[in-house]
């Protein structure tokens, strides 16, 4: 009896702490909420969420003037590149609050829902933002912007069904760390998703050096852009690669990229282009507010 009782003690010993507290409980709820503390690590979840709430609030507080430009005489196409960089935030943000939700049983389809949601708002927001910069027209009517949301709408619609048929359908955990390369169907389709990126900003790179050059753009934060996307997108699809083998950094590497993404990119896509707008429609008020002022004779007594 000693001997069986010195074996229960030495097995419940070498027991990690939160695995010896669900063992002992009977209840599912409490082993999920004892599990929860180690599903990405709180390091990992702490650089997710403080960026993006810090973004948000930035946002929140440039709002009022933001909504004020935008309500006075802002286009078609900056009103809903506004509209689509909201809906994408506020998304990203309860994905970050929800990283629980991939070790939480029963949260399965909630988390694969949120996820599929929040890639397909940032997507959107992608492709129309290259859509309406290559047209190189921010101040055209309703035709710009309804052919560029049937552009982008068409593909987002592809993606996410393509996705949600793999998720929901074959339980595929397109949405899940920590598989390796036990499920080849999720990191195939992570190749040929971070590929068809990375061959689109290729090909605008492309075009640059080309004789067709003219037909871009004209604007270096444009050029800027597409290097960093592309170079990201190449980086993605290498882990992508690595993940696929077995190799151990494939996954770090991949994880990685989730975290920047995730964290970096909505406020790049602002720095880079939106926040330009609203810029230049200061300037562009300026100059009329001049113009205005030129006319009306207030500069007439300068050149006497």
């Amino acid at each position: 009896m000693s001997r069986n009782l010195l074996q229960a003690i030495q097995a419940s010993l070498s027991l990690p702490p939160t695995a010896s507290l669900a063992s002992n409980s009977s209840d599912p709820g409490l082993r999920s909420l004892v599990s929860l503390p180690n599903c990405n690590g709180f390091w990992y979840d702490t650089f997710l969420i403080v960026p993006s709430v810090l973004f948000v609030l930035y946002l929140a507080v440039h709002a009022k003037k933001n909504l004020t430009k935008l309500y006075n005489g802002g286009s078609y196409v900056m009103k809903s590149c506004y509209a689509l960089l909201w809906v994408a935030t506020l998304l990203n943000l309860a994905w970050c609050f929800s990283q629980a939700w991939q070790c939480s049983p029963g949260k399965d389809i909630a988390w694969n829902f949120l996820s599929l949601l929040t890639a397909s708002g940032i997507l959107c927001l992608e492709i129309s933002m290259m859509g309406f910069l290559l047209k190189d027209n921010y101040m055209n009517g309703m035709e710009t912007l309804a052919h560029t949301f049937l552009v982008s709408g068409v593909i987002v619609i592809l993606d996410t069904l393509l996705k949600a048929i793999y998720v929901f359908g074959f339980g595929v955990p397109l949405f899940n760390r920590d598989v390796g390369s036990s499920h080849k169907i999720k990191w195939g389709l992570l190749i040929i998703h971070k590929l068809l990126l990375a061959a689109a900003y290729g090909f605008i790179l492309f075009v640059h050096f080309s004789k067709w050059r003219e037909k871009l753009p004209p604007r270096p934060a444009f050029y800027n852009y597409v290097v960093a996307m592309f170079v990201f997108s190449a980086i993605a699809l290498f882990a992508c690669g690595l993940a696929v083998t077995g190799a151990g950094l494939g996954n770090w590497m991949y994880d990685l990229t989730v975290l920047c993404y995730h964290t970096l990119y909505l406020p790049f896509l602002y720095v880079t282009f939106l926040e330009d707008f609203f810029q230049e429609e200061d300037f562009l008020l300026d100059n009329a507010y001049y113009s205005e002022m030129r006319d009306a004779g207030f500069f007439d007594a300068e050149w006497e």
